[in-house]
Order: C-alpha cells, then structure tokens, then sequence
C-alpha cells in the first residue's frame, strides 16, 4: 500500500493510498455474483406468481424489491468498469442486470457515472435529492409544495426516487448519446413487454381472459416489486448523501475531496441486508474510487480509515438516520449550508406556510 504522510486534503491523495488488491475483480466471480443474484429473482418471481395467501405476499415484495436491488448493483458496478476488466462483458451483463429494475444502461451511467459522482453534494451541480431553497419553494405552486412536502417526509424515498430520477431522468430524458437512446428503448421494450406479459398470462383462464385476475397479476407481480425496489433504492440513495450536519456547497466552496468523503456517508448493516445490498452502505470508497468492486469496498474503507479516518463518516442505524434526516431536513439555506424544516424556514414570516405545515401533517 502506498503511504500519504502529508494528509492532503484532495481526493488524489485518497486514492495513492488505496492497495492495488482493493481493484482485483476476477471476472468469475462477477458472473457469480451475477447468476446468484438472478437466481434469487427468478425465484421469488416464481413464488410471486403462485403465491395468492395474503399474509406471505408483503414478505415477498420486499424481497423481490431485495433481489432486484442486488441485480442492479451488479449493473451498477459493471457500468463503473469495477466489475470486469472486459467491456463486452460489463455491457451485457450490466444490461441484463438492470431490466429488472427499468434502468438503460448507458443513459443511467451518463447521469450517474459522469454528473452524481462528479459533482456530489454539490449545488446545481448533483441532481439527486438536491436540495430546495426556501425562496424556490415559496415560488412552487400549491402541487409542486404537496409534492415536495411527500417526497422528503419518510413516507416519500421511494416516490421521490420513482419520479425524480427514474421518470424524469430514465424515461423522459434522453442523454445526448447514441448508446443512450439505443437502451432506453431496450428498457422501455422490457419494460411494456414484461408488464403486458404478465397481464395477458395472469388473466388467461380455461374459460378465456378474465381482467380482474389479469389486473391483479400486474399489480402483484410486476408493478408492487417495482415500487418496492424503488423504496430500497430512494431510502439508500438518501442516506448516503443526506444528513443535518452535512451541507451541500456551491461551485466555489466545493471540492471532489468535501463531496466524496464528507459528503458521502458509510453505514455497516446487518448480514442478510448486506447479501442482497452488496456493501451499497460501505458507500465513501465507492465515490472515491468507482473502479473498486463491491466486494472489495470494506478493505478499501479499512485502507482509507488508516489515513484518513478523521474524515470518514460512518453511521450505525439506516432506518434511524433516515427517520431523522427526514424529519429535519426539508429546506436548505444555501448561504449558511443550515437545513431547515419548513417551520424554521418561515417562522419569520406570515402564518400562510407553517399553517400549509399543519394541514398537511
């Protein structure tokens, strides 16, 4: 391991002392990872399908929301050239490791390899769960507030996620690049196939097509373990990067070093959670470097912790920090970096806000 006695405060330094061992990403044992995971969602989507008992059904969408979580970090990581050496390889299994999860794999990678790891936490800068200021909310209309106001309480991770980023960011944004629009019709094809699959096949009886059964197909098996991904991967995504104490910065006061180690929090999970997250929560050495496979993530974050553990942020309680973050941070003051609830936000000012606050609480 290469040693940084001087502790410079840039992420190029960060990266001199990470091992070259923290890299090694046999291909074999992505394409383990890879089967294993798809196996796990082959069959909770089988079970899914012939399962009607109520009180198994919640259980498994929260894990087929798990076992598409784990297909998509491995697209995740072979879209960030950290999985394999071959980009053939990382391609197409990447592709196929997000349709489950209606991710295009090249349009996803141009916002999230190029804009959220380029500019973390950084104002108008990094799209995701970026922060409002009290002036711009005052300026939204009265539907654009209710829907802030769901999409940041503890109830909105997953709708954020599903409108923000995968609706606005997947499907109607199209990056200006060829293999961009080549997958996005690849995804939106699966996506209307599969949903249009389940329907017919769900609804088909000996006595011909019944739409009821064939609506609670679909609703079953496809779009509940959608909405159930996009609550796993909302509630990640924001606990990474949100936090009371941890303020977005402008272009002048942000730095790649703030934003990938202050701003990037690290949390140790539970072991079955981990299985299917794939050390998604081991999160600073994944910004500092994005070529380290997940597997690698806990020796990268030793290596940095023994030089730069002042800097590292680690958490224990996903569910707690996001319960709390939720409750705290709604709005930001950008020229003191303070988040804000709404009440603090307006408090100064006449009762029209917090009275809105009340109502829709």
């Amino acid at each position: 391991m290469k040693k940084n006695t001087e502790m410079k405060e840039t992420l190029g330094s960060v990266r001199e002392i990470i091992s070259d061992s923290s890299f090694d990403n046999p291909t074999y044992l992505g394409i383990a990872y890879f089967i294993r995971d798809l196996f796990f969602f082959s069959v909770t989507m089988f079970l899914l399908w012939n399962v009607d008992t109520w009180y198994y059904l919640p259980f498994l969408w929260v894990f087929a929301g798990l076992s598409i979580a784990s297909l998509f970090i491995i697209g995740h990581d072979a879209c960030h050239g950290a999985l394999f050496k071959s980009e053939r390889v990382s391609y197409w299994i990447g592709q196929i490791a997000m349709l489950p999860s209606l991710h295009a794999y090249n349009q996803w990678g141009y916002g999230h390899n190029r804009v959220h790891h380029g500019h973390t936490i950084k104002l108008k800068g990094d799209f995701v769960w970026h922060p409002v200021t009290p002036e711009q909310y005052k300026n939204f209309g009265i539907f654009r507030k209710a829907f802030h106001r769901l999409a940041w309480s503890a109830f909105g991770g997953g709708i954020y996620y599903l409108v923000e980023i995968w609706l606005k960011g997947m499907v109607l944004f199209t990056a200006p690049m060829k293999e961009a629009l080549r997958d996005k019709l690849l995804m939106l094809t699966f996506a209307l196939g599969s949903a249009g699959a389940v329907f017919y096949f769900g609804g088909n009886t000996p006595n011909g097509f019944d739409l009821g059964l064939g609506t609670w197909f679909f609703l079953k098996v496809w779009l509940l373990p959608f909405i159930s991904w996009n609550y796993f991967i909302g509630i990640t995504v924001y606990v990474h990067h949100i936090r009371p104490e941890v303020p977005w910065k402008d272009a002048e006061e942000w730095t790649p070093f703030y934003g990938q180690m202050r701003g990037t929090v690290n949390y140790h999970v539970p072991k079955f959670a981990n299985f299917f997250m794939h050390n998604i929560f081991i999160h600073s050495p994944h910004h500092v470097h994005m070529k380290i496979p997940f597997y690698k993530l806990g020796q990268a974050l030793k290596e940095i912790k023994a030089h730069y553990g002042a800097y590292v942020v680690e958490r224990k309680s996903v569910l707690k920090d996001y319960i709390e973050s939720t409750s705290k941070c709604k709005l930001m003051d950008t020229e003191t970096g303070k988040w804000m609830t709404y009440s603090e936000a307006f408090n100064d000012e006449d009762e029209s806000e917090p009275e809105l606050e009340t109502a829709a609480t």
